[in-house]
């Protein structure tokens, strides 16, 4: 089937008896041309099936105004707020996202980093997938000077920017708290030790232990890929342990729900004999039965400050892409799955 004759703007100027002239300044909203005219050519725009010639008009400004974007997984509450965050400040300054998922996969990564660059994105925002340990495919954004911007799971790189939160801080904080609920003998459950939020998650909960005399113990860390059924398989893991820990600090919400449910079909009570705290401030850590206490990320507000540096960045205002990191706050939020031990009477 052959394809229909694109309607150029010669077509509108013919049909309206117009000059070209005008009816391009029209079409870039030109405020030589008058409203009255603007209207008539864009009716018959929309009526004939005009659309504009990005491709030329990006040839001619090198700009394609559009930020591509590379995310593990888009199945995530997480990534869905952060990248609701990127579009609101996108398009406010008229740019256009073009998402990815590397599904944690290092090669998939490097198929979107170079579809991304051969489509002359104008910039990117990019969270590593867990296995990545090479930063080679971003190195040909670095050398055309395309701004690459770096957020949650993220990597120092020269010429680039890492917008996270206080991972040592966050898991800290967690650890302490179950500590201070009468806790001991606490699980970390956690993923791939190549992406800095797992290596910082497990550092902040190690140095918790160690500021409250407590061993670390290599056996009650648990590594996954963090989702509900890899909490499933590591509640079978901590059922078998003797004796059975009193703590569960997951590094994801998803993954704390599923090890909790798993738990409660094998008769363990939460958080009478095992308590929970999760990551992230997930919506469904306010649906398990206890409510699960958490370490609330502002994800929106990460999509928002990696959007508006990177595009600081792009139009050069003073002092872009001038910091490395940007750490943004977190919070413990305390539910009822790690209440303290109630005591017999």
């Amino acid at each position: 089937m052959s394809r229909e004759k694109e309607i150029t703007i010669y077509d509108l100027a013919r049909k309206l008896n117009i000059s070209i002239a005008t009816v391009s300044r029209a079409l870039k909203d030109d405020p030589v041309v008058s409203k009255k005219t603007k209207k008539r050519i864009a009716d018959l725009a929309q009526e004939m099936g005009y659309r504009s010639n990005n491709f030329a008009r990006n040839l001619r400004t090198q700009r394609t105004n559009t930020i591509g974007v590379i995310i593990p997984r888009i199945n995530s509450y997480f990534m869905s707020a952060v990248i609701a965050g990127m579009e609101n400040v996108a398009t406010s300054e008229g740019y256009n996202l073009i998402i990815s998922q590397s599904s944690e996969s290092q090669e998939k990564e490097k198929a979107n980093a170079a579809t991304l660059f051969n489509n002359r994105v104008d910039g990117l925002l990019v969270s590593l997938a867990y296995d990545t340990d090479s930063m080679a495919h971003f190195e040909p954004f670095i050398k055309k000077k395309i701004p690459v911007v770096f957020f949650d799971r993220t990597v120092d790189q020269p010429d680039s920017v890492c917008v996270q939160i206080n991972n040592i801080k966050a898991a800290y904080e967690a650890t302490t708290h179950l500590i201070s609920q009468g806790r001991r003998r606490i699980v970390h459950i956690t993923a791939s030790q190549k992406r800095n939020v797992y290596v910082d998650r497990v550092q902040g909960y190690k140095q918790a232990l160690a500021d409250q005399r407590i061993p670390f113990r290599e056996e009650l860390v648990i590594v996954g890929n963090l989702s509900q059924e890899a909490g499933a398989e590591a509640a079978t893991r901590i059922r078998q342990m003797q004796p059975l820990p009193d703590a569960v600090f997951v590094a994801n919400d998803n993954c704390a729900v599923g090890c909790m449910i798993a738990l409660k079909h094998m008769g363990i009570r939460i958080p009478e004999d095992v308590a929970f705290v999760g990551f992230n401030n997930d919506p469904v850590s306010t649906v398990i039965e206890p409510n699960l206490t958490t370490i609330n990320y502002p994800g929106y507000e990460m999509g928002q400050v990696a959007a508006r540096n990177l595009i600081d960045g792009l139009n050069g205002s003073a002092g872009s892409l001038s910091t490395n990191t940007i750490i943004l706050r977190s919070e413990l939020v305390i539910r009822d799955s790690s209440a303290g031990r109630k005591l017999n009477t």
